[in-house]
């Protein structure tokens, strides 16, 4: 299993157990607990799952189990996959800091922390598009 992909899969991991304790959080609010922490959590604990533990699971199997790219790089660019956890975790990052704050602080400047954490997710997906494209083929290597 290549380096970046062990760090795909088990930053995955960790995005897991901090959606479920989130999840945890957020039902402490439904049985009424009334902390300042639950504001803008749900978004959060949406995006811990589908982007930290989902997407990044995939992404980190697709670059090592897809077909290969050529014999000198069968896995492509292997500088766009550390591009791609670059930008994917530190959007996420942002997005978890800037929901909470952008709910608590409604109207404030903490907005650019949201566009950014877009910004930086999209960037993250470009790079991985662009990565994993030439690997998807037919049968007897037609394109």
């Amino acid at each position: 299993m290549p380096p970046v992909t062990r760090w795909f899969v088990k930053t995955s991991l960790v995005y897991l157990i901090a959606a479920l304790l989130t999840g945890v959080i957020l039902a402490a609010g439904a049985l009424g607990a009334d902390w300042p922490l639950l504001t803008g959590l749900t978004p959060v604990y949406f995006h811990l799952f589908m982007v930290g533990w989902v997407l990044q699971m995939i992404i980190g199997i697709v670059f090592w189990l897809f077909p290969k790219y050529s014999k000198e790089r069968p896995r492509g660019y292997e500088w766009l996959a550390w591009a791609t956890y670059v930008l994917l975790n530190t959007g996420l990052l942002l997005r978890v800091a800037g929901e909470p704050l952008l709910a608590q602080y409604p109207g404030s400047r903490w907005g650019w922390l949201l566009a950014a954490s877009a910004l930086l997710q999209w960037l993250a997906g470009v790079c991985f598009v662009v990565n994993t494209w030439p690997r998807v083929r037919g049968r007897l290597g037609r394109r």
